[in-house]
């Protein structure tokens, strides 16, 4: 498990690497849940999501051995981008494998940054497998490694040091790679500050593993946030979740739908989703802000696939 001085290393790594962002606040949020809320602008992050935190750590202590061989990971999509740039600016060739129905702009974007994508059907674990072993790749997990999560912890210290008087942090939820960091990091400096993980109906690996008492596996994992529909929960970030979040709650899509929608008209953010997911929580009145102090909600990323915010869910 990573350690307060291991996260601090971490983020000193990263420091001039990547973006410290802000975090903002709307009046008329507070105004609508009754609370003070705080914004985690995580969608101004490099690639326009928190993923390069912890890609970029990982990159960033590959021996020459693995830089060599190049590196794969498998992806949604931020992922995707975020490898592609780390992996661009560490002078690192890079591979992703992406599902054939991947939003388009995230495919294009990981491109772009020239990484080689992989277009795959049925399971993207398995054919990343494949390809890594076919090609001789180093592999990069999106979220279940121990240095990715560390990278991820970072956020959490930015949280703390920009506003030690929080209460509450609010994070979405994937496979764990986010929530597992930045719970580590704010409840080794804080233990009395609230960790809540958001996650869709429909992608609700974490919660299941949690009720399982260990990681477990979905058939399949939809949801409108494509950035949360992991269908593993990480080995290595679920005893963290255990031991630091105190909460997981489930969102519907329509709740996914509105919450977007509200985000990007009260404070003008074009987020993602994904990054709406607090928000959802708080439309359906299944997180209560009634802990000491304010509310930080992780926007997570800003990828957006602006279509889907046309559909009627």
């Amino acid at each position: 498990m990573p350690t307060l001085d291991d996260i601090r290393e971490a983020a000193q790594e990263l420091e001039g690497r990547i973006h410290r962002t802000p975090l903002l606040t709307s009046s008329a949020l507070n105004e609508r849940f009754g609370a003070e809320l705080v914004l985690k602008a995580e969608l101004f992050q490099k690639t326009g999501s928190f993923k390069v935190r912890g890609l970029l750590t990982k990159l960033l202590r590959l021996t020459a051995a693995e830089r060599e061989r190049g590196v794969i990971t498998v992806s949604a999509g931020n992922a995707a981008g975020a490898l592609a740039w780390a992996a661009r600016n560490a002078g690192v060739p890079a591979t992703v494998v992406m599902a054939t129905t991947a939003v388009p702009a995230k495919i294009d974007a990981a491109r772009e940054y020239g990484a080689t994508i992989e277009l795959v059907e049925g399971d993207l674990m398995a054919q990343y497998e494949r390809i890594k072993d076919e090609r001789g790749l180093t592999g990069v997990h999106p979220f279940d490694d121990e240095d990715v999560i560390t990278g991820h912890a970072s956020l959490g210290l930015e949280l703390l040091a920009d506003r030690p008087d929080l209460g509450t942090v609010l994070v979405p939820v994937g496979g764990g790679g986010l929530i597992s960091g930045v719970a580590t990091a704010v409840k080794l400096l804080k233990p009395q500050v609230r960790v809540i993980g958001i996650e869709p109906e429909g992608a609700d690996v974490v919660s299941r593993s949690l009720a399982a008492g260990r990681p477990q596996k979905l058939p399949t994992a939809r949801s409108i946030a494509d950035g949360l529909a992991a269908p593993v929960c990480g080995t290595r970030n679920f005893p963290l979740i255990q031991q630091y979040v105190d909460q997981v709650v489930r969102v519907s899509e329509q709740a996914l739908l509105e919450a977007t929608r509200l985000v990007m008209s009260r404070t003008k953010l074009a987020v993602e989703p994904a990054a709406a997911a607090p928000f959802a929580a708080l439309i359906e009145g299944s997180i209560q802000l009634d802990h000491a102090g304010p509310a930080a909600a992780v926007l997570s990323g800003g990828n957006l696939d602006v279509s889907k915010l046309m559909l009627q869910v």
